[in-house]
């Protein structure tokens, strides 16, 4: 029997990868939802535009027979705004309802690990239970920990549908854009002075499958997903290529955590440590990370390499500056 899938947000990438992998599963068919056409056709998804606030959300899901919703249209950016929460939490709100008058039988959210905030009080390992102290000073975290406690009284009011959370870790690879891969990718990295704390990583194909296997297998619950080893900052800056350049912390706070290019979640998440314990992801889940944080920062510090190497190549090319000095040229003579 052909299982459908209702994957949102699929012209962003963690949307568009996971609608890109399910289809490679046999009896699946996966729909894909977003306010705007994805930059390149999926083959295989069966694309529909429309956004999770549309009131006409239930009439589709139904029309469409939708088993398992995937909700990954998110606003990550980091300063809060009315848009990024009316798109976030509101949004992830009316979906939810929409499934539940659909009659959808499961829905998966990705979370992050960041929502647990990182303090000094914080054990070396954070069981799922543990409560979400993240900085809500930072739009993508604070809307993070409104949906998950609205998706956890959801799913006591709702015991007939399965309500599968991700908390993902660091995310690192050679593709992906995240906030620990834009702080480590200078040349210089600020650090705090005598702070180096161990963070934990996921591979980003770890992370599209753990997604994946969460739509096609995974029990209802909430789930840390980290790489087995973790990595402290300055190996993870050396791996890089980088050099920590330590910096006062007081200063750092007294900037409002903005100082450089510091880790967009917050100055504490460089001091402490907050590490998903992944035990309940080995017991229950069915499923585990097939990459080490190691070989996530290697192969980010290779795309980094060769995209390096390449722009520097295109800044020798001859054809090109000469293509370049021609339109200069046609554009000046139109003037």
């Amino acid at each position: 029997m052909t299982k459908t899938i209702l994957v949102t947000g699929v012209s962003d990438y963690w949307g568009g990868r996971v609608a890109a992998r399910l289809v490679q599963e046999p009896d699946v068919r996966v729909v894909g939802i977003s306010p705007t056409p994805p930059p390149l056709k999926i083959e295989g998804v069966d694309f529909i535009q429309v956004d999770v606030r549309n009131p006409l959300l239930v009439e589709l899901l139904t029309a469409e027979q939708v088993d398992t919703i995937c909700h990954l249209e998110f606003d990550e950016r980091s300063r809060p705004s009315e848009a990024a929460f009316d798109l976030n939490v509101m949004g992830t709100m009316r979906l939810f309802g929409a499934a539940a008058q659909a009659g959808v039988r499961h829905l998966v959210w990705r979370s992050s690990t960041a929502v647990y905030g990182a303090q000094a009080s914080n054990p070396a390992f954070l069981p799922e239970s543990w409560p979400l102290n993240g900085n809500k000073q930072h739009g993508g975290v604070r809307y993070a920990i409104e949906i998950e406690e609205f998706a956890a009284g959801f799913a006591q009011q709702n015991p007939e549908m399965g309500v599968t959370i991700l908390r993902l870790a660091n995310v690192m690879g050679p593709t992906v854009n995240s906030p620990l891969g834009r702080y480590i990718a200078p040349k210089f990295v600020p650090v705090l002075l005598g702070f180096n704390p161990v963070l934990q990583l996921l591979h980003e194909d770890d992370g599209v499958e753990a997604l994946v296997h969460a739509c096609l297998n995974a029990p209802a619950g909430v789930f840390n997903i980290g790489a087995a080893d973790v990595l402290p900052l300055a190996k993870i800056i050396r791996l890089a290529q980088g050099q920590d350049v330590p910096v006062l912390h007081p200063l750092v706070y007294w900037a409002g955590g903005r100082f450089g290019r510091l880790l967009s979640f917050g100055a504490d998440y460089l001091r402490y440590r907050w590490v998903g314990d992944t035990a309940k992801l080995a017991a229950e889940f069915g499923w585990q990370p097939t990459r080490t944080a190691e070989e996530a920062v290697r192969e980010f510090t290779a795309a980094k390499r060769t995209s390096a190497t390449s722009q520097h190549a295109r800044a020798l090319d001859e054809e090109y500056l000469r293509e370049v000095l021609a339109k200069r040229g046609q554009v000046s003579s139109e003037k």
